[in-house]
Order: structure tokens, then C-alpha cells, then sequence
């Protein structure tokens, strides 16, 4: 072995092959070497926010990684959920209208004044533009935790809220609610998209519960074929909600009740009515149009209960009534008892102001019947659906 051959081992036995250095080294190659692979394979040219409305930050950007857990998508949802979601037959089906659920005022003053062809075009040329939240969003929002709340007690739960998007807007708008409903999370995969016919015929093929419309005509077909339906308005304010529970107050009388409870206030007044009502505490009422949705409410509900989440049970239901509690509270809890309801709050305000109360409950939506108390609720940031509690109602009751 010639000497310049030795001097060369020497060296190389002389300096360890894996020293703490080295191997901290050899370390952060790979590492970066990951990196550099892993963007190479998935690189994303995105918006500041992604498609359902997140904001998508690169995971790798600056010196240090944040340790707060990613938001998951929507896909990533609707994958972990897989065969769990609500299936019709079981679920309780709640079809919204399009000008229910995002504001569509804009475009419905283009077909208004323009004709249809106009606002089809309109609503093309706009398809990426996406829909502001309408009246009845909030609480689409608030029936959508309360699902992620059940599969997390019943991870095979199929009687969940199921929603619909129920409009009489031609297939080519599909585009832009469906780019609108995808922006802002909500997991509505059934749509019903009619062309401008009523989709009010649809409703029973659809398995539906309720059905809430901007249209008091719609309103009042689907009342006539039997399911109950309100009218929704947009307030106007922006009042904060409760994330993390539904909360859905009901006026008694001609809602949950048949509306025979009104006659005597009509005709002889309030005063009249709480003698009347003492005089008949033990004799039953007619169920009124909203009973069932209550019914459906409380069905859900035992599900939580049974899983000792009383005290924390994401629905909460308030009976919100102008009758008396001395001379007619006891009709009204007796008959809910005997129907197999619950209700979390029953609030008797004697003839009073109902608008104080709602804002201090802030439900998602407050059921009445006339028109006055709904514009007086309004006023204070309340959303207030409109249930007729006859067919002949006129909207100026």
C-alpha cells in the first residue's frame, strides 16, 4: 500500500462516521427534501379563501408551524361521514327556498323589471359571484351542528335534519346556489329546481317537515296539502345567535293549538279569553299546524337525554304566549303533557310586549301568527316566520 494511500485511511478512521452533528445533519436533509417532494406533488394555486369558505393558510410558511389544527373541509366531511348521512325515510326533512336561505333581492329586481330571460342571464353572468345569507342561514347553520352533535353520541345515526333546497328558479341558477351553498359549508346535497313552476307539489315526494318560503302564496299551498310551512322576511339587522344550540320559540295559540283557542279573544277580548280558557282547563285542543315540527323537535331531543346531555342538549324550544299562566297556563302545559311533549321554557306574559323576552332567548326563529307581532319582533333583530292560522289570513292581520 503506497504512503499517500495510508495518510487517506488514517484520515478517514481518524473522523467518526456518525457524530451527533452529522447525524442532526443528515436529519434535516430528508427533511427538506420531504418538503420539496411533497410540493412538488401537491401544489395549490388558491384564493385566500377555499371554496367552502375557509382560509387556507400553506402549512409550511414561515420558521415555525402553527399548532393549531386545520379546519376540515366540507369533502373531508362528507368522506369521514361516508353511508351516515341522513337518509329521507328517517330524517326529520327541512325544504328551504332559495330566497329563504341567501338574499336574493338584487336578481329578483332584474326579473321584476326585465322579464326572465334577463335575470337568466343576470344570473349567469354572476354564477361565481357568491350569495349573501338570507333569512333563514342562521338557522340551516344551527340544524347542521346539531347533526355533528348526534353522529358524535350515534356514530350510525340516520334520524338527522336533512335539508332541501326547495326553488322555482330554472336548473341553469343551480350553478351559482350550488357554488354559494359549497362556499359557506352547508351540507345540502338534494336541490329541487323547477323552472319556474310552483315546487310546492314536490314537497310530499321529498319526505318533507316543514317547508320555509319567502313566498306567503307557496306558503299557503303547502299549508293546503298539509305541511307546515312559514313565511320567512329578512329583518334587516344583524343580531348574534347561539353557535353551539337551536333555538326555536313557538307562539302558542293557532301554531301549536288549533286556532278554535282565538275565537274568544276576537270576539269578546283578552280578558274574556282567560276566563273562557279557566273555564275549560280540562277539555282538550286541537293540535295546531306546528305540532308535529315540535313533535319532531322533542323526538330529537330524547336522543340527547338518553344520553344524560339534558343540561346541554343542542335544541331548546320556548313557548312564547300572551295567555295568562293563573287562568290559562295549566290548559296548555296539561295538554302538552298529555300529547307526550316537552318544552325547555314556557314564558306566560299576560297580554305584554313579547319583543323584550325574544331578545334576551335570541332564538334562530320565533313562530306567530299575525303579522303586527312579527313586525314588532322584527324591529328588534328577532326572525320571525309568519304561520297563517287560517287559509283565509290576509298578509295586513
Amino acid at each position: 500500500m503506497s504512503q499517500t494511500s495510508l495518510k487517506q485511511k488514517k484520515k478517514n478512521d481518524s473522523t467518526p462516521k456518525y457524530t451527533k452533528d452529522n447525524l442532526e445533519t443528515e436529519k434535516r436533509r430528508e427533511s427538506e427534501k420531504s418538503v420539496r417532494l411533497s410540493s412538488q406533488g401537491s401544489q395549490e394555486v388558491l384564493p385566500k379563501t377555499e371554496s367552502r369558505g375557509y382560509v387556507v393558510r400553506n402549512q409550511w410558511s414561515g420558521t415555525s408551524r402553527n399548532t393549531t389544527p386545520r379546519v376540515p373541509s366540507v369533502e373531508e366531511q362528507r368522506s369521514k361521514s361516508g353511508n351516515l348521512k341522513a337518509k329521507p325515510k328517517h330524517a326529520l326533512t327541512i325544504a328551504v327556498s332559495s330566497r329563504a336561505l341567501f338574499n336574493m333581492v338584487d336578481g329578483r329586481k332584474v326579473y321584476e323589471e326585465e322579464g326572465l330571460e334577463k335575470y337568466m342571464e343576470y344570473q349567469l353572468c354572476n354564477e361565481n359571484v357568491i350569495l349573501t345569507p338570507g333569512p333563514a342561514f342562521r338557522f340551516v347553520k344551527a340544524l347542521q351542528h346539531v347533526n355533528a352533535r348526534l353522529r358524535d353520541l350515534y356514530p350510525e345515526e340516520h334520524e338527522l335534519f336533512d335539508i332541501v333546497l326547495m326553488t322555482n328558479n330554472h336548473a341553469q341558477v343551480g350553478v351559482r346556489l350550488i357554488n354559494s351553498v359549497n362556499h359557506y359549508g352547508l351540507l345540502i346535497d338534494r336541490f329541487c329546481l323547477t323552472g319556474g313552476k310552483s315546487p310546492v307539489g314536490y314537497l310530499k315526494s321529498y319526505l318533507t317537515n316543514f317547508y320555509l318560503s319567502a313566498d306567503y302564496e307557496k306558503v299557503q299551498e303547502a299549508l293546503q296539502e298539509g305541511i307546515a310551512a312559514a313565511t320567512m322576511f329578512d329583518t334587516g339587522k344583524d343580531m348574534s345567535y347561539c353557535d353551539s344550540q337551536l333555538r326555536v320559540a313557538f307562539d302558542g295559540d293557532s301554531l301549536l293549538f288549533s286556532e278554535e283557542t282565538e275565537y274568544p279573544t276576537k270576539e269578546h277580548g283578552l280578558e274574556k279569553f282567560f276566563q273562557h280558557e279557566a273555564q275549560c282547563e280540562t277539555k282538550p285542543i286541537v293540535q295546531g299546524p306546528l305540532k308535529c315540527f315540535l313533535e319532531e323537535l322533542g323526538r330529537l331531543q330524547k336522543k340527547f337525554f338518553a344520553k344524560d346531555q339534558r343540561l346541554c342538549c343542542p335544541i331548546r324550544t320556548y313557548l312564547v304566549t300572551a295567555r295568562s299562566a293563573a287562568s290559562s297556563g295549566a290548559r296548555v302545559l296539561k295538554l302538552l303533557r298529555r300529547w307526550g311533549l316537552e318544552i325547555d321554557e314556557a314564558l306566560f306574559l299576560a297580554g305584554a310586549s313579547k319583543g323584550p323576552i325574544l331578545v334576551k332567548i335570541r332564538p334562530h326563529i320565533f313562530f306567530d301568527d299575525r303579522m303586527f307581532r312579527i313586525e314588532g319582533a322584527q324591529k328588534l333583530g328577532t326572525n320571525s316566520p309568519h304561520v297563517p292560522y287560517s287559509l283565509t289570513q290576509k298578509m295586513n292581520n
